[in-house]
């Protein structure tokens, strides 16, 4: 498998990834994280443009995609608990994947932590089966934050500093 950064051509295959995604959300008991509208288009698009946006391919197929900047998260700036340090961080966002291939979270945070000791990351608090890979893959729970529209996330960060 590998990773590499998402380009405008796969935005279709995304979305489907997305979707996906919601679906396996709603079954898990997590029918709220990722309204109908999120990510949006646009959103993803953003990403995109910013390259921040990556898939990872299995044999010629997008089987995952993910978020990862190193641009700070103004959302983090407030926490309900206390993060692990205050250093520069990587954020990894709006990880989807097809369910195709096992071991998706794990591949991309080993990834993430070739780029950057030291990154954070949030989850709602009914997606269990996302809280449950963050802390296997070496997370540690910090407290919780507060999106722009105020719902609250569960904050996570890892670090080798």
């Amino acid at each position: 498998m590998e990773i590499r950064k998402s380009t405008i051509n796969d935005l279709d295959e995304m979305l489907n990834i997305f979707k996906i995604a919601k679906k396996f959300m709603i079954e898990t008991g997590n029918p709220n994280q990722w309204t109908d509208n999120y990510p949006s288009v646009q959103m993803i698009e953003n990403d995109i443009n910013k390259q921040e946006s990556y898939v990872c391919v299995e044999n010629g197929e997008i089987v995952a995609t993910f978020a990862y900047s190193t641009e700070g998260e103004e959302t983090y700036n407030v926490i309900d608990g206390k993060w692990l340090n205050e250093d520069d961080y990587g954020v990894i966002h709006r990880v989807a994947s097809s369910g195709k291939v096992k071991g998706i979270f794990k591949f991309i945070v080993d990834w993430v932590w070739e780029q950057n000791k030291n990154i954070k990351i949030d989850t709602h608090r009914d997606n269990k089966v996302m809280q449950n890979l963050i802390l296997k893959n070496g997370f540690e729970y910090c407290g919780i934050i507060h999106l722009k529209n105020g719902d609250e996330r569960l904050a996570y960060q890892k670090n080798g500093l």
